[in-house]
């Protein structure tokens, strides 16, 4: 289930997929570092839940900004002709989001971002679909696999 109306969803991919170019970029933050940083953020909340102020009020450098308390001598943003393996990370994770209604949290519990951005090639050339099929295919894979390795572990009575 959508987790906000389609009205939104493409402000929110492109301002999600800013968000990330700019904070590895321009900010020069590590993507695990920061992706921690706007999960603990009351940012990732409000995006989730489709609080339209954040979805499509601000800009993917003003996420960023906020995400990392930076109110003042932020860096300038460099817009480049190319969508960097960032931009693509984000823009299709709010698709993502949008679409399954999962927290930020819950799609990344199974998967790390790091991997995630990996999956550019080929799924940045893929319908955008692709990308969700296989995400929900290593998403489920791996929620299995640690509950197989969970009662595992359990002590038997």
């Amino acid at each position: 289930m959508p987790a906000y109306d389609r009205t939104y969803l493409e402000r929110a991919k492109i301002s999600f997929g800013r968000m990330l170019d700019y904070a590895v970029y321009d900010l020069k933050y590590d993507l695990s570092t920061f992706w921690e940083m706007f999960l603990s953020s009351p940012i990732s909340k409000q995006f989730e839940r489709g609080n339209v102020s954040v979805l499509a009020g601000r800009s993917g450098v003003e996420l960023a900004l906020m995400v990392c308390g930076i109110e003042k001598d932020y860096p300038k943003p460099f817009f480049s002709e190319q969508r960097s393996r960032e931009y693509w990370l984000g823009w299709a994770l709010a698709h993502y989001q949008w679409m399954t209604g999962l927290s930020f949290s819950q799609i990344t519990e199974y998967i790390s971002i790091d991997e995630i951005r990996g999956m550019y090639y080929p799924y940045h050339e893929m319908d955008i679909r692709q990308f969700c099929d296989k995400l929900d295919e290593m998403r489920d894979y791996r929620k299995r696999q640690t509950e197989r390795m969970s009662r595992r572990q359990e002590p038997s009575v």
